[in-house]
C-alpha cells in the first residue's frame, strides 16, 4: 500500500500520534460492498494514520438512513429515521475528520452535500469552552474523478469546514483525476491511479499535516478560547468593543 519513501517517513516519526482518532467518511454513491474507487486514496491515509498508532474509522454515507434537512435530529421534523445523531457521534470523537467525495458534473456528490449539511446543523452546539463544537478538530478532503473539478470541490469542502470551525492545515485536500469524459477510474486496471506521483505526494502530505495539526491542538488543549466564545457573547461580552453592559 505505502511506497518506500512513505514507509521511511512513518519508521522515522518522531512524534506520538496514538491518542488520537480520525474519521474518514466516503461520500461515494455506492453502497457496500460496491467497490468505492474514493476509498482508495482513503486507504493510503488510513494505512499511514495507522502506522503512526492512530485509531481510524471509515463510514460509508450512503449505507446509512441519514435524512435531509439542517437539525440535529430531522426524526424532531417529521422524518421517521435519522441515522444522522449516531454519526454523529462518531464526529464528536473524532480528532480528524476527513470527507471524501467522487466528483459528478464537476462537482462533489450529493451525498457529500448531505453530510456537509447535517455537520451545519449541529454546528451551533458550544463545547466546554463555550466555542463552536468543531473548534480544536481538524479537517481535510480526498476527491476522486475522471474529470476536471478535484480542486474546485476541495475549496468547496475545506471551506465548509473551516466555516463549521474546523482548523484547515496546509495542503489538507488530494485528488486523483483520470483523462476527461469515459475512461478507466481511479482503481480500475490501467488507469495509473495508485502509482500517480502527484497524487501521492498529495494525500501523504495532507496526512502528515493533519497529524501535525492535530497533535499541536490536542498538545494547547484546543483551539485559544478567547474572542470567539458564542457562550461569551451572547452573555454580553464583547471582548475589544465597547460594551455598555458590562462597564
Amino acid at each position: 500500500m505505502l511506497n518506500e519513501l512513505q514507509q521511511e517517513w512513518c519508521d522515522t516519526s518522531k512524534w506520538d500520534f496514538s491518542d488520537l482518532k480520525a474519521l474518514f467518511i466516503n461520500c461515494t454513491l455506492k453502497r457496500s460492498p460496491g467497490m468505492s474507487h474514493t476509498q482508495g486514496l482513503i486507504d493510503i491515509a488510513g494505512t499511514i494514520m495507522e502506522r503512526n498508532g492512530v485509531a481510524h474509522e471509515t463510514i460509508r454515507a450512503v449505507d446509512h438512513n441519514i435524512a435531509y434537512g439542517v437539525y440535529g435530529d430531522m426524526t424532531e421534523h417529521g422524518w421517521e429515521r435519522d441515522d444522522w445523531p449516531e454519526v454523529y457521534k462518531k464526529v464528536q470523537a473524532a480528532d480528524i475528520l476527513v470527507i471524501t467525495t467522487p466528483i459528478w458534473l464537476g462537482e462533489k456528490s450529493s451525498v457529500c452535500t448531505k453530510v456537509i449539511e447535517r455537520l451545519y446543523a449541529n454546528s451551533s452546539h458550544l463545547n466546554e469552552q463555550g466555542q463552536y463544537a468543531y473548534y480544536g478538530r481538524v479537517g481535510g478532503c480526498l476527491v476522486t474523478g475522471n474529470e476536471d473539478g478535484a480542486k474546485h470541490c476541495a475549496m468547496n469542502v475545506l471551506y465548509s469546514l473551516q466555516h463549521l470551525g474546523y482548523v484547515i492545515p496546509p495542503q489538507a485536500d488530494a485528488g486523483w483525476l483520470g483523462e476527461a469524459g469515459p475512461g478507466p477510474s481511479y482503481l480500475d486496471e490501467g488507469s495509473g491511479g495508485p502509482e500517480n506521483d502527484f497524487t501521492n505526494r498529495n494525500t501523504t502530505f495532507m496526512t502528515w499535516n493533519l497529524l501535525h495539526a492535530a497533535r499541536m491542538m490536542k498538545d494547547a488543549g484546543g483551539f485559544p478560547a478567547h474572542g470567539n466564545q458564542r457562550a461569551a457573547w451572547d452573555a454580553g461580552c464583547r471582548f475589544d468593543f465597547e460594551n455598555p453592559e458590562h462597564r
